[in-house]
Order: C-alpha cells, then sequence, then structure tokens
C-alpha cells in the first residue's frame, strides 16, 4: 500500500511538475478585440483608448468581451541599452503603462503581443533568447494576456519555445492568458495543453466565406476553410485549453448572413471570440450580432466541448454541440451558392457525440429556441422544414 502511494505521488509531482501556465484562467473560452485584421502595425495610443471606450459604451464589454489585446507593432525597432523592449515613442508618447491603467480602469483587461522568432512578423524584436526579461516587462506592466506568434524562427524547435516562455511568464509571477498563435504547424494541440489556455490551429484568417487569399508567400484562409480544419481536433479542447482557429472578420466585409454563419460557427466550436473590427465605426447590425447573448451562451457553456459536423451533403452542414444540463445546440449551414431546404426527424434521426458520447434523447420532447431570432419554434415532437438561404445558418438551442 505505501508503495502504491508512492507511485501516485510520484506521478503527481510529475504532473505538476511539467505544467507550466497559470491555471484556471480561461475556463471557458476568452473573449476580447485585437488590433490586428483592422489596423496591422497602424496603432496608437488615441486609437487603442478610443477602442477601450467603445467596448463598453457597445454593450460588448456587458456582453463578455473583456480582453483588449494590442497585436504587432506596439514597440520601438530596436531594444534598449539593457536589452528592453519598449512602446514606440511615436505611437505610445506617454508610455505603455497609460495605456495599461487605462484599459484596467476601465474594467477591462490588456493584452500584448511578440513572437517566438527573432523578429516579429512585422520585423519588430521579437523574444528569442529574452523571454525572461521580457516576462518580467509584462508582469511589470500588468499584462493580462500574450499573444505570442510563430514568424523568423527557422531552427527553433515548437515545443521547446512555447515552453520556455510559459516558464518565464510563471517565473515573473503575475497570472496572465498565454497564447500559443503557431498557426499548428507543429500541432500544438497535442502538447500544448500545459503551455497555454489557447492555441491557433491554422493560417491566419482573411475576411471571405469560402476560398483562399494570396498573401505572396502564404494563403489566409476563409471561414469555412478554416472550419474544415477542426473537427478532427475537437477531443483536444476544454476548460483552460481550447483550439483557437483565429479571430473574428464579422464586420469588416463579408454579407450579413456570412457574419452570422461565422460567429455561429466559432460559438458551435467553442473557440476564443477576438473580435477583429473598429469597433468604433461598427453598424447597428454588426454590433447586434457580436453581441448575441444566445450564441455567446452557448459558446461559453461551461461543459466546455467543442461542437461537431454531424453530416456534410450537397453543401449542407449539420453542426451538433452538447450544453450544460442536457442541452444542445444545432447548427444548420448552406454553405452553397444558392437557397436550400432543410429538413430533420428528430426521432428518426440518432445523434450520439462521437468522442465525449453525448446523446441527443429520442423520448425527450426538446423545445426548439431560435438563437437568431430569439423565439421559440415548437419542439422535436415534429419534423423540422425549413428553407435556408445562400451562406446562412439556422441554429437551435434544445431546451429540456
Amino acid at each position: 500500500m505505501k508503495r502504491l502511494m508512492y507511485w501516485i505521488l510520484a506521478l503527481l509531482a510529475a504532473s505538476n511538475a511539467s505544467a507550466q501556465k497559470f491555471e484556471g484562467l480561461a475556463p471557458t473560452p476568452p473573449m476580447g478585440w485585437n488590433s490586428w485584421n483592422t489596423f496591422q502595425t497602424a496603432i496608437n495610443e488615441k486609437m487603442i483608448m478610443e477602442i477601450a471606450d467603445a467596448l463598453v459604451s457597445s454593450g460588448m464589454k456587458d456582453a463578455g468581451y473583456r480582453y483588449l489585446v494590442l497585436d504587432d507593432g506596439w514597440m520601438a525597432m530596436e531594444r534598449d541599452s539593457l536589452g528592453n523592449l519598449i512602446p514606440d515613442p511615436v505611437k505610445f508618447p506617454h508610455g505603455l503603462k497609460v495605456v495599461v491603467d487605462y484599459v484596467h480602469a476601465k474594467g477591462l483587461k490588456f493584452g500584448l503581443y511578440n513572437c517566438a522568432g527573432t523578429l516579429t512578423c512585422a520585423k519588430y524584436p521579437g523574444t528569442r533568447g529574452y523571454e525572461y526579461q521580457d516576462a518580467r516587462n509584462y508582469a511589470a506592466w500588468n499584462i493580462d494576456y500574450l499573444k505570442f506568434d510563430w514568424c523568423n524562427t527557422n531552427g527553433i524547435n515548437a515545443k521547446e519555445a512555447y515552453t520556455t516562455m510559459s516558464k518565464a511568464l510563471r517565473k515573473a509571477g503575475h497570472p496572465m492568458i498565454f497564447s500559443l498563435c503557431e498557426w499548428g504547424v507543429n500541432k500544438p494541440w497535442q502538447w500544448g495543453e500545459p503551455v497555454g489556455q489557447l492555441w491557433r490551429t491554422t493560417e491566419d484568417i482573411y475576411q471571405v466565406f469560402d476560398s483562399v487569399h494570396n498573401q505572396g508567400t502564404w494563403d489566409a484562409l476563409s471561414v469555412m476553410r478554416i472550419a474544415d480544419l477542426q473537427d478532427t481536433l475537437r477531443k483536444y479542447a476544454g476548460p483552460d485549453h481550447w483550439n483557437d482557429p483565429d479571430m473574428l472578420e464579422v464586420g469588416n466585409g463579408m454579407t450579413y448572413e456570412e457574419d452570422k454563419t461565422h460567429f455561429s460557427l466559432w460559438a458551435m466550436m467553442a473557440a476564443p471570440l477576438m473580435a477583429g473590427n473598429d469597433i468604433r465605426k461598427m453598424s447597428p447590425q454588426t454590433k447586434e450580432l457580436l453581441t448575441n447573448k444566445s450564441i455567446i451562451a452557448i459558446d461559453q457553456d461551461p461543459l466546455g466541448i467543442q461542437g461537431f459536423k454531424y453530416t456534410d451533403k450537397d453543401s449542407l452542414q449539420v453542426w451538433f454541440k452538447p450544453l450544460q444540463q442536457g442541452d444542445w445546440a444545432i447548427c444548420f449551414v448552406n454553405r452553397g451558392s444558392h437557397d436550400r431546404p432543410v429538413m430533420f426527424n428528430w426521432k428518426q434521426t440518432p445523434v450520439v457525440d462521437p468522442v465525449f458520447h453525448y446523446t441527443l434523447e429520442k423520448n425527450i420532447d426538446y423545445t426548439l429556441y431560435n438563437v437568431w431570432t430569439g423565439k421559440q419554434e415548437g419542439t422535436t415532437k415534429k419534423n423540422l422544414n425549413a428553407i435556408l438561404k445562400s451562406h446562412d445558418v439556422l441554429m437551435f438551442r434544445l431546451k429540456k
């Protein structure tokens, strides 16, 4: 018995030793806003403060968007004489801490960007060789979230680089979410759980619905192409360790139906919801979409299960997601270019989660709550028959 207890304690010690990240910071997928999709490196102190104001005044903060993340281009082109990163003095004339304090005073959390390589993607100083020094500075600035990219990394081992940075953040002692933006190149879902709270699974997103966008040396991906790549990864996701299919392009030029589909699928996939539009200027329609509490509740469901693609036939997809207290979410997606009929026989169609083994119970008449219209539309006692517009979704919460 004593020998058994010895091995149990040894295994627990080994498990704790392998975990670097701060636990419990992301029980549900993080929500917030990131500067890259709209502004790239054209960022500055005034703009970031205005975004913080808009997160509050638009209702996005109250809807759950808490992290304001400043992406690439915030720092000067060179480190100082002591090797410290310094904010660009033109973009941030009063320094970075003034901006961080302003964001915190709004009841928000502040995120920052750097890169595992020698340079960032926009050729600013990367972190390679400065991990512990940078982590100490982030802690001193009260940073709450670090997005860590993967440019200029020739000869660098991804697992080693991200593990080193995770240990550095832990050593610095200031809890922050660690976002592994490694693009899925080295399968971070297989080793990322003790390292960070989320990991990118694909190349960057672009504001197109179902194609690729040529960036010269690489292709950015559309909403649907990214969704295609997620389903086999769902077993790796859960509370405090999430698959990240990249930031939202809602409000950045797609049609309203395409934005709805984009937002719906990210919620079904339990994805981090990081808005990427200029929220100071968003239309009422975009604001209403991004703050839809019924959709957000599906994404943020405490059960923490990433949804799965149930069927995919003739451009019509059906997605399911188990929810807490026996509820389910279902999303019909018309990927095609023409309107499509939607038919579903609730009682004759078996639905079983192939990974987590939840079952849609046939002997229960679930109430169909349309999360986009906010209306109850019957129960599962009656077959579903509807017409779905091109690139649109029909999405319900099935309530017990």
